[in-house]
């Protein structure tokens, strides 16, 4: 399953070759592969490749999400091509219960493109996954630069508004099924399972 992500948030077409996102199913979970251009603006985070870094958004970033439109729980996943991760599970929109989550997650850059593999465990989806939306980010000031899979809809912006990736309602329609096939059944989560929201 490949997604292109080919907009700006508010529905501008961007001007680089898209970054692309790849989804595959193995034994260990869901492989989120990342193929995209290498801007190295802002500079790298001020943390060790390979771990958590909180905060990770402020940087050069590709960002997916997984959600149950029902629930709003959503799992937030985001690499960043200097090798640092960051993994936020979320109950309600922008209501993070538990992040810096780990993650087998490896980078690797060749001239102005980079690539990355990260293996997310089944135990962190929410369940029921049913939406999902890709994000990708670089740039400072007033370069800084936000791109979505799915975009606002140019006709529903309001004069003043900044790009916010939480906007659930603009999530697409997703099935684990057109990644795993559709006789797979989705795997109860014992981390879900504690979360705030069934307590």
């Amino acid at each position: 399953m490949e997604f292109n992500i080919k907009y700006t948030w508010d529905g501008l077409p961007v001007r680089h070759e898209p970054v692309t996102l790849t989804l595959k199913s193995i034994k260990e979970g869901l492989l989120m592969e990342v193929k995209a251009p290498f801007f190295g603006d802002p500079p790298a985070p001020p943390g060790e490749p390979g771990q958590a870094f909180p905060g990770l958004w402020d940087y050069e970033v590709v960002e997916a999400f997984f959600l149950c439109d029902e629930s709003k729980q959503y799992l937030e996943v985001e690499i960043c091509p200097h090798g640092q991760h960051l993994v936020l599970l979320l109950s309600g929109r922008r209501n993070a219960w538990k992040q810096e989550l780990a993650l087998e997650c490896d980078v690797t850059r060749k001239g102005t493109r980079w690539e990355g593999r990260a293996v997310i465990p089944w135990s962190y989806f929410p369940p029921d996954v049913d939406r999902f939306n890709a994000y990708a980010i670089h740039g400072s000031g007033e370069l800084r630069t936000y791109e979505a899979l799915y975009p606002v809809p140019q006709s529903e912006i309001a004069a003043g508004q900044q790009p916010d990736f939480h906007r659930l309602e603009y999530f697409k329609p997703f099935s684990f099924g057109a990644v795993t096939g559709e006789a797979w059944k989705q795997p109860e989560s014992d981390l879900w399972l504690t979360s705030v929201s069934h307590k």
